[in-house]
């Protein structure tokens, strides 16, 4: 399908390959380290592995020769993921977690739990939904019909 959001999807849409986005955003490496996080098949996780590496979300980098082992690190592409993550997990901390957050994120250099809101790069005002309007991009090989948001 010739569809941004379809190629996104295509490479990370998988239940367990966000969830191993997520555990490399905190620093989960090793295939031992996700596999125990996540409580994921080995088989499977091996085969998401290989498709996070075959659509350029992470890259192995070898840290042992014999046995031959690899750490799993977020590339520049894997790391453009972080603004889908968090809003994802803002999602799920808003319909989904009953009992509040099970984490908190804190702005650094505030030092304050907030969270990420989407604005417009040119103006600086909250980009919604229904502040948008759509318009065949450059890449477009089929007529948008605009819906309602």
């Amino acid at each position: 399908m010739h569809c941004s959001v379809a190629q996104c999807l295509d490479a990370v849409g998988e239940w367990w390959s966000m969830l191993i986005v997520r555990d490399a955003f905190l620093g989960v490496t090793r295939f031992d380290e996700f596999q125990e996080r996540l409580g994921i098949s080995r088989n499977i996780l091996n085969a998401r592995l290989g498709t996070l590496v075959d659509a350029g979300v992470l890259e192995r980098v070898a840290y042992s020769e014999h046995p031959p082992r690899y750490d799993y690190r977020l590339t520049r592409k894997g790391r453009d993921l972080w603004p889908v993550l968090t809003a994802m997990r803002q999602w799920g901390d808003k319909y989904a977690a009953p009992d509040g957050p099970p984490m908190v994120m804190t702005h650094a250099p505030c030092g304050h739990v907030s969270d990420a809101v989407m604005t417009c790069s040119a103006c600086g005002e909250p980009f919604r939904a229904r502040d948008v309007r759509t318009a065949p991009g450059p890449g477009a090989v089929e007529p948008l019909v605009p819906a309602a948001l």
